[in-house]
């Protein structure tokens, strides 16, 4: 080495992101990137001594709606604070770029409804300083983060952008429009998008009650769009579906493939209603890959869920008379409505009144009390269900009652998928499976009612060892899955790896000491807004780009991360 170092981690334990049996050595930095591992590395300007420590690369976070967060925060938390150090937004078809400044609203009542982030938080955070979508990527890289980002060209915007009502309205697509959102697609391409993103599934509506306005986008738009992206030789396309007619929408996703020549990746879960869907869908591209196809089924590593409280943004009191007309209090003010006796009979009283899909928050057989440490694989005889029938009482008085613990800020716990049978079996089957992706953890989304954006630390605690209720993973294996394989997947090669020559994207972290704290509300979005944030114990450093960012989970101050742009 022909310069010190300028930072030498000594003594930990590399995993290093290939799967390979750990080993104990030295790593040094230099101007960035990892100079060497092992051997006789002379002293560094800076030295950490990772004795029983594991280091790792950073994580790669292929599955984030972060395009508001970057626009006004240097910090992506709470995905920096649990290891992530590149993560990909743009997802599920939904952005703010290209954008018309007539349309602005139309956008912000887009993503408050998809990604539950309220619309006076948008109005008030983006300041708006774009209108193409190169516009946007060069406003994002002027500013400075935490951890890297890159970006996803958003079909929604892109079709507002192009069709103004008539793409909000879910017209058809006309030639001339197609041919332009294929031109804006590789142009976003070219000036750095990582991947194009599209919806199409029902549960995806603005804060209007409109379907996103892609849902039904026709083959012949989405294939205008598949040969840009051939054109651009570079990214992947990134699809959210119901699957109702799984065959059709399959064969759709393999045309696709083939006209783009790029990747696919598709959201894949278990729902209660197709509990073995996600199997025949894993089926399906198992095939489609033999025959010469990448394709890829996105997963979470635990249940996508309902977090419900007092204090976040649903309970399973929401839908009651008597909780809506107090739901516009102060939090404080509220709770002590909340605790007054004649108002919980009240409240307990009434019936539920809203749509089918509100009925979910009055799911007692499949509600937990969330807990300190989070319990995410829990057993039914946890649930409020079995605990107000070994009480004696009802479901919802054992929910009121647990709602105003820990001073009105308990939360329970509402599996929603891959939790069909009561334990995580699916999951474990989904993560072993050689054609998914460990994502969705939709960090910067659904901020008043999830906070999944902590599924890299869960899994690592989780999978490789807490789980109770059937086998683990090797925690090699599992860092892999992480970092090397989400990073090859979004076609990003300085990163992903312990390797000389590489990005020094590093985490050093206590296994033993890992450990999921209970999440929590914070007022810190513009114009006061809220959100769920949870932190995690037992990462002594997250390094980016060769600097500390935090140590023991507590911010330097260095913002080295930038936008990426392109595959490389």
């Amino acid at each position: 080495m022909s310069s010190s170092p300028s930072l030498v981690i000594r003594n930990g334990t590399i995993v290093d992101g290939s799967g390979g049996d750990p080993y104990v050595a030295d790593l040094a930095i230099l101007d960035g990137k990892i100079a060497a591992i092992g051997g006789s590395i002379p002293k560094g300007t800076e030295e950490i001594d990772a004795r029983g420590k594991l280091v790792t690369p950073g994580f790669v976070d292929v599955h984030t709606h972060y395009d508001a967060q970057v626009t006004w925060s240097n910090r992506l938390s709470p995905s920096s604070w649990n290891g992530v150090t590149t993560v990909l937004f743009g997802n599920c078809g939904v952005g703010f770029a290209p954008c018309h400044a007539d349309q602005r609203d139309m956008l912000i009542n887009l993503m408050e409804g998809v990604e539950d982030i309220p619309e006076v938080v948008l109005k008030e955070g983006l300041p708006w300083n774009w209108h193409s979508f190169p516009d946007f990527l060069d406003a994002v890289a002027a500013r400075r983060y935490d951890v890297d980002v890159a970006a996803q060209v958003p079909h929604a915007a892109l079709r507002v952008y192009v069709m103004g009502e008539r793409g909000a309205d879910r017209e058809p697509a006309t030639e001339a429009d197609r041919r332009r959102m294929a031109e804006l697609t590789l142009e976003g391409m070219r000036a750095g998008a990582l991947g194009f993103s599209t919806s199409r599934t029902l549960n995806h509506r603005a804060a209007d009650g409109r379907h996103i306005p892609t849902l039904r986008a026709e083959e012949a738009e989405l294939t205008e769009i598949a040969r840009a992206m051939r054109e651009a030789g570079t990214g992947w396309m990134q699809i959210v579906s119901d699957f109702e007619d799984q065959d059709d929408e399959f064969g759709l996703f393999r045309r696709l493939a083939e006209a783009s020549g790029r990747p696919v990746t598709i959201t894949l879960l278990q729902s209660d209603t197709r509990p073995e869907g996600w199997r025949e869908l894993l089926a399906q591209i198992a095939e489609a890959n033999a025959g010469g196809l990448h394709i890829t089924g996105q997963i979470r590593s635990r249940p996508t869920s309902i977090l419900l409280g007092f204090e976040l943004s649903q309970n399973p009191f929401s839908g009651r008379p008597s909780h809506k007309r107090i739901a516009h209090l102060p939090f404080l003010e509220r709770l002590a409505r909340l605790r007054d006796p004649a108002l919980r009979a009240q409240i307990l009283a009434e019936a539920f009144e809203g749509d089918k899909r509100g009925r979910r928050v009055e799911r007692w057989e499949r509600m937990f009390p969330l807990g300190d440490p989070p319990d995410y694989e829990p057993t039914p005889d946890k649930s409020v269900a079995a605990m107000a029938a070994r009480e004696g009482r009802s479901p919802e008085e054992v929910a009121y009652d647990l709602l105003l613990e820990r001073d009105g800020r308990a939360i329970l716990y509402l599996p929603v998928t891959n939790y069909a049978a009561g334990n995580l079996d699916v999951v474990r089957e989904m993560i072993a499976d050689p054609n998914t992706l460990l994502g969705l953890g939709d960090g910067g989304a659904h901020v008043g009612v999830m906070c999944d954006a902590t599924a890299t630390s869960y899994t690592l605690t989780h999978w490789t060892r807490d789980r109770g209720r059937g086998s683990l993973f090797p925690v090699a294996w599992i860092v892999k899955r992480l970092t090397a394989d989400n990073a090859a997947a979004i076609g990003l090669r300085d990163r992903g790896l312990l390797r000389a020559g590489l990005k020094a994207d590093i985490n050093i972290l206590d296994h033993d000491r890992l450990r999921l704290r209970s999440p929590e509300i914070v007022y810190d979005l513009p114009a006061g807004g809220k959100r769920l944030v949870q932190r995690t114990d037992g990462f002594d450093a997250t390094i980016v780009s060769g600097i500390v960012v935090y140590r023991h989970g507590e911010p330097t101050g260095a913002l080295p991360g930038r936008l990426v742009r392109g595959g490389g």
